[in-house]
């Protein structure tokens, strides 16, 4: 797999590293690229600064991509938030509406200001180079940023390892942010040792962890705001129609399922559009339509450049809001804020375990370590907020886990679309199924362990042929019929 070399003793991973707010329609071939960019030009920065330079020496800027991020760089948007990074955007807080004037803007100029006053050549069509022939050692998701600076060259390399994660060509995964935590947990056992030795749930183990990085109430406003902004997808995906970009011609299906299944009836806020929600008597079949509405709705959003939340990566997105939606929605008890922020945490714990054991990268071990790990992340999850033991909690997380293992990453014309947004709504259910068939189960009667589940997940993305890791070679993207001329 992934010849970067690694080293878990030493990886201290927060619940905010998993769950990242960003911007569609991929976390690894969109927000991760956007984040190397900002990178290289702050390290770029310091370099010449030594020098008694600055950026706005700088005279040509280029950016070549290798493996995965040639091969789809372009249905996927990587191209654009190479734009957007240069531009100096933030994937938190860009206009997600503006996007498309600021790209075609720089397209147009053929010039970027790195620092006001000066330009620097940067035509988008010639200097965003895809190597589709090639890829570069450490990874599949890599890239190559180059900048002319007195008629010198000088570049640098990065990988985009999934969920955001940014690693430079030598670095060893989680060595940079290293921090020694209370309760580390490298793997399930870990996890479940100190739940046992302090007889407490997996939401309390992380809430301490957490606090070695922020106080309780930035924990708890982070954690509102990721929440606020996977309501906000669902409900702005539940009300958008029409086409999705790229040439597909896939129409949304959302917002037309979630007009049928209230009758026509609407509300003008999230919130409220909830409550209208719980205030219905659902059969269970039109439960399981509400819970693949949600799912779908983030990924419609996703794949349009909308604003969501890394679950642990962009085209996973859809799952964990789903999930947590269904149990506001639908679970007996009222669920409080409380409860929520509680769901997020132990998601974004589990998360780690995976990214720690073994990948959350479609380039590196297809879609089993995308929507696999996060129909996973979400089954603990909701698991444990449906009072079930943290030894059921893991349960829930291998029963899901194991049921995507082998999973390929076919994305048909390099989108984010077929089939990755239906793929994210079975990943949600087989969550639900997951969590209720853990919490009604003995943990001590399972024949397959979390920790087992993980590794296989490792080995068998080791094994997968890389036609069906997030290249479009293979699968549904060589046997669907499609007009998008660029990919």
């Amino acid at each position: 797999m992934d010849t970067v070399q690694r080293d878990p003793a030493i990886e201290s991973l927060s619940v905010f590293d998993m769950l990242k707010i960003g911007v569609g329609p991929s976390s690894s071939h969109t927000l991760g690229p956007w984040r190397a960019v900002q990178r290289w030009l702050s390290e770029l920065a310091e370099e010449l600064a030594e020098e008694s330079l600055g950026l706005h020496d700088v005279e040509h800027i280029r950016v070549h991509l290798y493996g995965s991020l040639a091969l789809t760089g372009k249905g996927h948007a990587t191209d654009q938030a190479i734009a957007l990074a240069l531009l100096g955007h933030q994937p938190e807080t860009v206009d997600v509406a503006a996007i498309a004037a600021h790209v075609s803007g720089l397209a147009r100029a053929g010039t970027i200001e790195l620092v006001p006053g000066h330009t620097a050549r940067f035509e988008m069509a010639n200097d965003i180079v895809f190597h589709i022939d090639a890829r570069l050692p450490g990874h599949a998701n890599g890239m190559t940023c180059e900048a002319t600076v007195a008629g010198e060259p000088r570049s640098a390399s990065y990988y985009s390892v999934g969920g955001g994660f940014v690693l430079g060509a030598d670095e060893i995964p989680g060595a940079k942010n290293f921090l020694a935590l209370p309760h580390p947990a490298q793997s399930p056992d870990d996890l479940l040792e100190h739940c046992t030795t302090r007889d407490c749930r997996i939401a309390d183990v992380v809430w301490t962890n957490e606090q070695e990085w922020r106080s309780i109430d930035e924990i708890r406003t982070g954690l509102r705001d990721i929440w606020a902004v996977m309501l906000e997808g669902v409900y702005r995906g539940c009300h958008t129609d029409g086409m999705l970009p790229g040439g597909l011609d896939v129409r949304r299906r959302a917002a037309p399922l979630s007009r049928r299944l209230l009758g026509g009836d609407d509300a003008p806020t999230s919130g409220e559009w909830v409550e209208l929600i719980q205030s219905r008597d659902f059969r269970f079949a039109e439960i399981l339509q509400w819970v693949s509405t949600f799912a779908m709705a983030v990924n419609e959003e996703n794949a349009d450049l909308g604003r969501v939340v890394t679950a642990p990566t962009n085209g996973a997105a859809g799952v964990i809001p789903a999930v947590l939606l269904y149990h506001v929605c639908f679970s007996e008890q009222p669920v409080t804020e409380s409860g929520i922020i509680d769901f997020l945490l132990v998601a974004g714990e589990i998360g780690t375990l995976f990214k720690k054991g073994a990948t959350i990268s479609a380039a590196m071990g297809g879609c089993q370590a995308e929507v696999g790990v996060s129909s996973a992340m979400a089954a603990a999850a909701l698991a444990e907020a449906l009072g079930g033991t943290v030894e059921q909690a893991l349960m829930a997380a291998e029963i899901a886990m194991e049921h995507h293992l082998g999973l390929t990453c076919d994305p048909v014309g390099g989108l984010v679309q077929v089939p990755c947004i239906e793929r994210n709504t079975m990943g949600a259910v087989k969550a639900i199924n997951a969590a209720e068939l853990a919490v009604a189960s003995n943990p001590a009667d399972a024949r397959v362990s979390l920790a087992e589940v993980i590794k296989t997940l490792r080995e068998t993305a080791e094994d997968m042929s890389d036609r069906y890791k997030e290249t479009s070679q293979a699968g549904l993207a060589v046997n669907v019929s499609v007009r998008v001329p660029e990919c």
